[in-house]
C-alpha cells in the first residue's frame, strides 16, 4: 500500500542557516520557511528542517558504538559518486572516504552543519535506474 516516503524530517539548530546550506551544497529548494522550520524539496523528495533542541541529531549508534546514518542518497554511477565526493570536499563539508563495503557499488558518508550524518551510493534503485 505504501508508495513512497514523501517527507524526511532532519533536526537543525537553525532552520535559516540549514536552509541556505541544503541550497548551496546540495542543491534543494526552499518552499517555506519559518523560525521553526523550512521546507526544502530535492532528491524528488520533501524534507522538513525542524528547529531541535541542542544536540539532536539523526542517526544511531550500531551494535559496535559506530555512528550510523538513516538515510542515503543515491547517484547515477561511479563518476558521479567522485564528483560529489569532491564537490563536498571543495565545499568543506565533512566528508569520508569513498569505500567498497562489499556489495553493488561505493559509498561514502557526509555530514551537514548540525552534524546529522548521511550517506551517498553509486548505484539508482531500480525504479529510477530504468526511468533513465
Amino acid at each position: 500500500m505504501i508508495k513512497r516516503v514523501g517527507t524526511t524530517y532532519i533536526p537543525v539548530s537553525n532552520p535559516e542557516t540549514a536552509s541556505n546550506w541544503y541550497q548551496e551544497i546540495l542543491g534543494a529548494v526552499e518552499n517555506f520557511r519559518n523560525e521553526d522550520k523550512a521546507i526544502m524539496d530535492f532528491a524528488d523528495q520533501s524534507f522538513f528542517l525542524v528547529k531541535a533542541k541542542p544536540g539532536e541529531r539523526l542517526g544511531f549508534e550500531d551494535i559496535h558504538g559506530n555512528l550510523h546514518f538513516s538515510m542515503t542518497f543515491e547517484v547515477d554511477g561511479f563518476e558521479e559518486l567522485s564528483a560529489l565526493h569532491t564537490f563536498l570536499k571543495g565545499k568543506g563539508v565533512e566528508v569520508g572516504e569513498v569505500e567498497d563495503r562489499g556489495h553493488a557499488g561505493n559509498n561514502f558518508v557526509f555530514y551537514d552543519l548540525d552534524g546529522n550524518l548521511f550517506d551517498v551510493w553509486s548505484e539508482l534503485s531500480p525504479k529510477f535506474k530504468n526511468a533513465r
